[in-house]
């Protein structure tokens, strides 16, 4: 464990969302008013709305406020992350709150008893608190080991995270948390579905543009596929990525977008370190999110 007094560092990033940064912070300074423990670490993505001034207000002895010069995507949270002192990490959007202390209290002690559980993967719930599903998490809603976690609401051992390298700066948005993963997977740790952690994402509306949609993603998956996946088995997820997404463009009208997700994908230098056999089995859902016999023939 790290030499600090904190045993957990929450730390989530805003950008151009007052109003929800205003009900995140709110929540979660009401829900650790009372500890010692943790600390908050708000990072402002040179908003442009007034939330980096309302940060500033709010900045005290276990609330620290990072402003970013400009967007920097998730390359902003990786600011935070360095500066956590805690010896757990749970990441939050500015649009996302956990329910309560008590799984805040969990977040500890299933670190603490379990040193093989790398990751703590959240249970996600929407604005009304029904389950929200995605193929990140296992199907049943049951405890056990999942494949990866969602990016609004999951914990990590901060010295993992370092170990690995953070987020990957270069996604700029999607699929980073995919790959953090991946890479804690590699590094022999468990990712620990605890459906009594529970995150509410209210999935706020703003900045969600569709054209971020089509060109993160698809440059983004290509990337995962090209480093991790080995050659014909690429080629397969390769080809079906471009698919689906020019299916989005489609649905989008971001053709340019497209254009330019797929000469970065296929084009940008990558190193490819292809994982074993085992490993990739471990992956099966991501490998069927991929896959254009599971997305369409296999819908019919």
């Amino acid at each position: 464990m790290l030499n600090s007094p904190f045993r957990l560092s929450i730390v989530f990033l805003n950008y151009n969302r007052l109003a929800d940064t205003r009900y995140t912070l709110s929540h979660l300074q009401h829900l650790v008013a009372h500890r010692h423990d943790i600390e908050i670490i708000a990072i402002d993505n040179a908003s442009s709305d007034g939330t980096a001034s309302f940060l500033r207000t709010q900045e005290s002895e276990r609330v620290i406020v990072l402003e970013m010069s400009e967007n920097t995507g998730i390359a902003g949270y990786n600011e935070g992350f360095k500066r956590a002192r805690g010896d757990y990490i749970l990441v939050l959007d500015d649009d996302s709150h956990p329910v309560d202390g008590e799984t805040l209290d969990r977040f500890i002690q299933r670190f603490d008893q379990q040193a093989d559980i790398g990751v703590i993967a959240c249970r996600i719930e929407d604005a009304q608190q029904h389950i929200v599903r995605t193929w990140h998490l296992p199907k049943e809603d049951y405890a056990g080991k999942s494949m990866a976690f969602v990016g609004c609401g999951f914990a990590i051992r901060r010295e993992l995270f370092a170990q690995i390298g953070w987020y990957p700066a270069s996604f700029f948005l999607y699929q980073n948390e995919m790959w953090v993963a991946i890479e804690v997977l590699k590094a022999g740790y468990t990712i620990y579905y605890d459906p009594t952690c529970r995150v509410i994402h209210r999935a706020s509306p703003v900045g969600r543009s569709h054209w971020r949609r089509v060109y993160y993603p698809t440059r983004n998956t290509l990337w995962l596929i090209r480093h991790y996946f080995p050659f014909p088995m690429a080629y397969y997820l390769i080809v079906s990525r471009l698919f689906l997404g020019f299916i989005r463009a489609v649905q989008a009208f971001e053709f340019g977008w497209y254009y330019r997700a797929v000469k970065e994908g296929l084009f940008t230098p990558i190193a490819a370190q292809p994982l074993p056999k085992e490993l990739r089995e471990q992956l099966t859902p991501f490998w069927r999110q991929n896959s254009i016999w599971h997305q369409l023939i296999g819908r019919l």
